[in-house]
């Protein structure tokens, strides 16, 4: 038995109106004809299983996968039941429903299989598998999208994926079936009035489709959490499906890409997409988050950007609530300031900019909107020490100093000279060290590492930094 792989990846719109309305409405049939182009080259690839991640099967539970060999129903849309009706019959591949469920627990993972006659198949799986494979001669596997699921736990149940893929010899095709932007008219229109709803949603559908075409996969994954802020999408349901289509391409950003169709339905964007695993030769960027092989249960440790008048219920009280009042930052001339950073402690701005020089306020590790710690706090309310990972707020320090420094149009390769200050220096050097050695250490600045008391939030690292945009 060879070994199995992921031969082709496909990104593809959720909506019924390719399948039911095609020609109502001219960018419906440009999906539609996308739709059966893709499906021509998945015929040609002599594959042997059909992989469905979907964001219109939520799960709340861990993740579900369908395990009914051949589940059949008529699906009708939620909110599109006037275009009418599909029927399904699919062809279920059983034996690595069962195989990814007891490679999910073994990676520690919450899972299980759905075998009921008569569970609905949703909307997004039932339009992938009835344009992709209109034969049913392909097996295939649909997986649920946990609705709080974060990257770290979506990571690793794509990693358990690929260990059946590869046990079992598979040529498989990945899909994920999602929206771009994701916000949708309130009220019904006309086929000839559908558009993208707004410009904003528009511009960074444009952003995700220019990375996509140049195989970028793992930058749309990382870009996902400022991009969710940007429209105004307050869960990352819509972009769930990139952290794992990443993960089954090896966190990869030298793909094939082709963008075979991006049209509006109803509002959202909807794009027909297929990644070629063959590289495209483009420069690949270094994975920055921590590569999880197990996971534990903790959901905190990669949050992805939410609204900062949101509690997370998913982040313990104490790393929310835990120490000063935060501030929005101070806009004046030269100041650089971006939502994708965490909020001020006081009246001063992420940095500011002189001439060619930025200069960053003091980076520490907390989330944008969850004020979450990566690793934990050194303490409790109640000033209690609490054991923490130094080395997942060193991360977490480097990543947010990149968002200043991005927003400021700079690159990470630009930093010229960083102070560090650890509040523990004898607990903490060695791990800290080895992070900078993994990020900042190949950039090479200057450095400072300084010893304090105590930082202004229950952290233990920050740093300060300055770049020379030299560009």
């Amino acid at each position: 038995m060879s070994e199995g792989n992921i031969v082709a990846s496909f990104v593809v719109p959720v909506h019924p109106h390719p399948v039911l309305a095609p020609d109502q409405n001219p960018g419906w049939k440009k999906l539609r004809e996308a739709f059966d182009q893709a499906a021509e080259t998945i015929r040609g690839l002599d594959v042997d299983l059909m992989i469905i991640y979907s964001t219109t099967w939520p799960s709340i539970i861990g993740h579900q996968i369908q395990s009914d060999p051949n589940p059949e129903w008529v699906m009708v849309d939620h909110d599109f039941h006037d275009l009418g009706s599909i029927s399904y019959s699919f062809n279920i591949d059983q034996d690595f429903a069962h195989a990814w469920d007891s490679a999910n627990k073994k990676r520690g993972l919450q899972s299980r299989c759905v075998n009921y006659k008569g569970f609905p198949i949703d909307v997004g799986s039932v339009v992938a598998l009835t344009l992709l494979n209109p034969d049913n001669k392909i097996p295939a596997v649909i997986v649920s999208s946990n609705v709080y699921a974060n990257r770290s736990e979506t990571t690793v149940m794509a990693k358990a994926c690929l260990d059946v893929v590869k046990a079992q010899g598979k040529r498989a095709v990945a899909i994920t079936a999602m929206s771009l932007s994701n916000r949708m008219f309130t009220d019904f229109i006309e086929p000839s009035e559908d558009k993208i709803h707004s410009l904003k949603d528009h511009e960074w559908n444009q952003k995700i489709l220019e990375f996509l075409s140049q195989g970028r996969l793992e930058d749309v994954g990382q870009l996902s959490r400022t991009i969710q802020q940007q429209i105004r999408v307050q869960k990352v349901v819509a972009f769930k499906p990139m952290w794992w289509l990443s993960a089954m391409n090896g966190n990869r950003n030298d793909l094939t890409g082709d963008v075979m169709a991006y049209e509006a339905i109803h509002g959202a964007g909807g794009a027909v997409i297929h990644l070629d695993p063959t590289p495209s030769g483009a420069a690949d960027k270094e994975y920055d988050e921590e590569d999880v092989e197990y996971f534990h249960g903790e959901r905190g440790v990669l949050d992805a950007v939410e609204d900062a008048t949101e509690i997370d219920p998913k982040v313990p009280k104490e790393q929310q609530e835990n120490g000063p009042e935060l501030w929005e930052p101070t806009q004046t001339a030269g100041s650089v300031n971006t939502d994708a950073a965490p909020k001020p402690v006081g009246a001063y701005p992420h940095a500011r900019r002189v001439g060619d020089m930025l200069y960053l306020s003091g980076v520490g590790p907390r989330q944008p909107g969850t004020n979450s710690i990566p690793g934990g706090p050194i303490h409790d309310e109640n000033d209690e020490p609490l054991d923490y990972d130094i080395r997942a707020q060193t991360h977490a320090v480097v990543e947010n100093v990149r968002r200043v420094v991005e927003e400021a149009g700079g690159t990470m390769d630009q930093i010229v000279d960083v102070t560090t200050f650890l509040v523990d220096m004898k607990r903490d050097f060695a791990g800290y060290n080895e992070v900078w050695a993994e990020t900042l250490g190949k950039v090479g600045p200057t450095r400072t590492t300084l010893a304090i008391d105590a930082l202004p939030t229950p952290i233990a690292v920050e740093m300060k930094v300055i770049v020379h945009l030299n560009n």
